[in-house]
């Protein structure tokens, strides 16, 4: 089973995805003139967490609705998809990891954008976006959604339901559990249940409660996972520029790494590096745009440059630092590097867990304390989306049923999943990827010109007279 699911993985992450994914990045850089120059402008609307009417429409804040993205993305991609990427590609695939960040930032604003302009409510008040809601809308003629368009938004809205089981629920559970056993010999079973109760509690009180705990816990975790990686860089301090330069060159040259512990090829480095990257960021997976189509904004671009900075701190940050972190401590730990060479079956958990605790004192709490925080997080985001994915599909009485599995597959994956979920993560990320990147790609047209007026002409604080249509029943 897993040499079949290796196959599909490399088919649906072959040449032709990697070009479809970076050159969607590019393509959509130019098409919003640059759109990466407006970081620091975009970074300081994200911390307004302005929640009267006056911010616009919406259910949450600005603030809420990016750390609510934060936690679904800064998860084990940012700690183990790293270690896995290394392992697999080796470090050279931290550097198109690294790209893949900076030219997603402006895919992550056009979706995001889309997904506010063609927003809907439903019968409940609640806002719903996404691709599904943009391929419903944005194509319909004489008031109907041609079938092709139909045929993508279901598609997509599938694979994202599936999707959160496996990337935002069981690999992120079983990271935790592995974690809480290894230092507390806590039984995996034991911390599986009490994992699945804390999400229950959070998930069930809906998109408000998930937004206030990642609201309160997201800036904690990132800016303490952050500290404690200076800290093992400090430490590391003569080794750094020596990773610098190991990532460059194993990205451009076919060349072993760590005394040939660890060999790649380029074409290989790029692969694991653009599916480690989407996965860190999700740049194109059209995930975060879910969740940002229920922030309150005032027009698109608002809340389009919020959501833009999530791919910015989750892989041009947290990715890069812990990519260095990572290369450093083996390059400083000869012995470790000597445990990978002999261990070909190590895993990426297996090898940041090394490289961590070869850091006296301060390494190993630092992976434990990030890896438990980003995984939680990141159950209680991706529950979000495969929420609203499942409600596309069988309307609302089709989220009870999804609640209870994806409590279920937080425990079950507590419990004995390995690299089989990873790797059934990197196809149904794919799988969703394609539908949002279509349409993104189709609507880049109509993001370009109004982005022209919003950003480029000044008009931020305009509101938008995109009608918002209320929907009485499932894919209306």
């Amino acid at each position: 089973m897993m040499e079949i699911l290796e196959q599909i993985d490399s088919l649906v992450w072959g040449p032709a995805m990697i070009l479809l994914l970076l050159g969607s990045h590019l393509y959509l850089t130019i098409r919003t003139r640059f759109i990466q120059r407006k970081l620091p402008s975009a970074i300081r609307m994200s911390l307004i967490n302005d929640t009267s009417e006056s911010a616009g429409k919406g259910d949450i804040s600005h603030f809420g609705a990016l750390a609510t993205a934060l936690a679904a993305t800064v998860g084990t991609g940012s700690i183990v998809g790293v270690a896995t990427a290394i392992l697999s590609g080796g470090p050279g695939a931290i550097f198109w990891m690294w790209i893949t960040g900076i030219f997603g930032i402006a895919t992550k604003y056009t979706e995001v954008f889309i997904a506010i302009k063609y927003r809907v409510i439903d019968a409940h008040g609640t806002m719903l976006g996404g691709a599904m809601y943009a391929w419903d809308r944005a194509f319909k003629k004489d008031g109907k959604t041609p079938w092709y368009a139909k045929f993508f938004a279901i598609v997509f809205s599938i694979f994202a339901a599936i999707a959160a089981l496996g990337i935002g629920n069981a690999v992120q559970s079983n990271a935790m559990t592995g974690i809480i056993t290894a230092h507390s010999g806590i039984p995996a079973w034991i911390a599986g249940l009490i994992i699945a109760a804390l999400a229950a509690v959070v998930v069930i009180g809906g998109v408000k409660s998930i937004s206030r705990v990642c609201e309160f816990l997201v800036p904690i975790m990132a800016v303490g996972y952050a500290l404690g990686c200076f800290i093992i860089l400090a430490m590391n301090a003569e080794f750094i520029i020596p990773a610098f330069q190991e990532i460059i060159l194993c990205a451009f040259t076919p060349r072993a790494a760590f005394g040939g512990a660890v060999g790649s090829g380029i074409m290989v480095a790029l692969q694991y590096g653009c599916a480690r990257g989407l996965f860190s960021n999700e740049s194109g997976l059209g995930s975060s745009a879910i969740i940002a189509a229920a922030a309150q904004t005032k027009n698109p671009a608002q809340q389009a440059l919020v959501a833009m900075t999530g791919a910015f701190w989750s892989t041009v940050v947290i990715c890069l630092l812990t990519g260095i972190v990572i290369v450093s401590t083996l390059l400083a730990h000869p012995d470790a590097v000597s445990y990978v060479a002999g261990h070909p079956t190590l895993s990426g958990t297996d090898l940041a867990n090394l490289a961590f605790q070869h850091v006296p004192f301060v390494g190993a709490p630092i992976l434990a304390l990030g890896i438990i925080a980003f995984s939680f997080s990141t159950i209680l985001g991706w529950y979000y989306y495969g929420n609203r994915a499942a409600a596309y599909l069988f309307g609302s009485k089709g989220i009870r049923v999804y609640q209870v599995l994806y409590v279920l597959a937080t425990f079950f994956g507590a419990v004995g999943v390995g690299n089989v979920v990873w790797t059934i993560s990197d196809i149904t990320n794919a799988l969703m990827a394609i539908p949002n990147i279509i349409v993104t790609l189709l609507l880049s047209g109509i993001v370009a010109r109004e982005t022209k007026h919003y950003v480029y002409q000044h008009h931020m604080d305009e509101e938008s007279n995109d009608p918002i249509p209320t929907i009485t029943s499932v894919q209306s």
